[in-house]
């Protein structure tokens, strides 16, 4: 038995086997480390009333957490929303490009905007639970969407050369932005219900959702079939939407951390 023996046996035993006790009563240097060894902590344990102070400090910003309800039931939500609204902006302008667009056009278009719409609060509805997940990345759904929309009217619809252009496409942006800040409040009501991480994700998809629903109601309103004029000022209500629902949440992000 040596002094590395009973280094040994410290760290292999609680209690030292009876030949290092011996070799310990003999060797200077093992009886120091000895010493060191069973030398109580020096840390005191914090008094009660520091317990009760640290217990108070960490309990000051709590605050209940409220039950996240199913996501069918957001999704339902968001889809109703999306329908009422339209509905009603189609009622009040009218529906004057069905009767100009083929069957081919209406549901071609319809269908993907439908699809869209879907996609769309079926990621929404992620993003307010923490921990789901996605099967489409959030922030590659909104450019894909938008993208795919882009091909579908160009190849759906001719591109023509129009006389007052900028004119007629101003008229349509400028209603169909107004439709999707209407539809953007009951939109972002839902959104609040849930336990939202990324506020320029979720706020760039709520943007795009508003902003398709003005889509919707001027691909049934507007007879002009144009492509660039669809392009612009249909499809570019829902990128304005988005753009503004991305600042937004850049806004409140850049806030929270400012906090």
């Amino acid at each position: 038995m040596n002094c590395h023996d009973v280094d040994r046996a410290f760290t292999e035993e609680s209690q030292l086997p009876p030949q290092a006790q011996d070799h310990v009563r003999n060797c200077n240097r093992c009886q120091e480390l000895v010493k060191v060894l069973n030398m109580p902590s020096p840390v005191d344990a914090p008094s009660p009333p520091a317990l009760r102070q640290i217990v108070e400090r960490l309990a000051t910003n709590l605050r209940p957490v409220r039950p996240v309800a199913p996501a069918r039931y957001f999704f339902g939500a968001f889809v109703g929303f999306f329908v009422s609204i339209a509905a009603l902006g189609v009622y009040r302008m009218g529906a004057f490009a069905i009767a100009v667009m083929t069957p081919l056009q209406t549901v071609a278009i319809l269908s993907a905007l439908a699809i869209s719409t879907g996609l769309l609060a079926y990621s929404l509805v992620h993003q307010m639970v923490p921990g789901s997940r996605h099967r489409i990345p959030p922030r590659l759904l909104p450019i894909a969407i938008t993208l795919s929309l882009a091909v579908v009217i160009a190849v759906l619809f001719q591109f023509q050369r129009e006389q007052h252009f900028w004119g007629n496409a101003w008229a349509c942006i400028r209603a169909g932005t107004s439709i999707g800040a209407l539809a953007a409040v009951p939109f972002w009501l839902m959104l609040r219900r849930g336990a939202v991480l990324s506020p320029i994700m979720s706020g760039a998809a709520i943007g795009l959702l508003a902003g398709l629903v003005g889509t919707s109601v001027l691909e049934f309103h507007c007879p002009n079939l144009d492509a660039w004029h669809i392009l612009v000022s249909h499809l570019g209500v829902a990128m304005l939407c988005a753009l503004a629902g991305l600042l937004i949440g850049l806004a409140v992000e850049v806030k929270g951390y400012g906090r």
